[in-house]
C-alpha cells in the first residue's frame, strides 16, 4: 500500500501493469480492495477492453459503473 495526496492508506494497483483512473485513489479503501481484486481476475480480452475504454472515454471512464465491474460485483457477493 501507499500513499496518495489525502495522506490515506490506497492500494498500490502497480503489479496488475494495467492504468488506474485517478478518482480511484479518492474512494474508500475497502471499494480499492474490490476493485483491485476484479482487475487482478481479469483475462487479456478483458483487460484488453477495459483499456480501449480507459483509453477512449478519458475521464469520463468510470470503472465503478461498468458492467463488467457491476457484473463481477454481483457474483462475487
Amino acid at each position: 500500500m501507499n500513499n496518495n495526496n489525502n495522506n490515506m492508506s490506497s492500494i498500490d494497483f502497480s503489479d496488475i501493469g494495467i492504468q488506474i483512473p485517478e478518482t480511484v485513489y479518492r474512494v474508500p479503501l475497502e471499494e480499492q480492495r474490490e476493485l483491485y481484486n476484479y482487475l487482478n481476475q481479469m483475462n487479456n480480452v478483458q483487460k484488453k477492453a477495459y483499456l480501449i475504454a480507459f483509453n477512449h472515454l478519458g475521464t469520463s471512464f468510470n470503472i465503478f459503473k461498468s458492467n463488467g465491474y457491476k457484473e463481477w460485483k454481483n457474483k462475487n457477493k
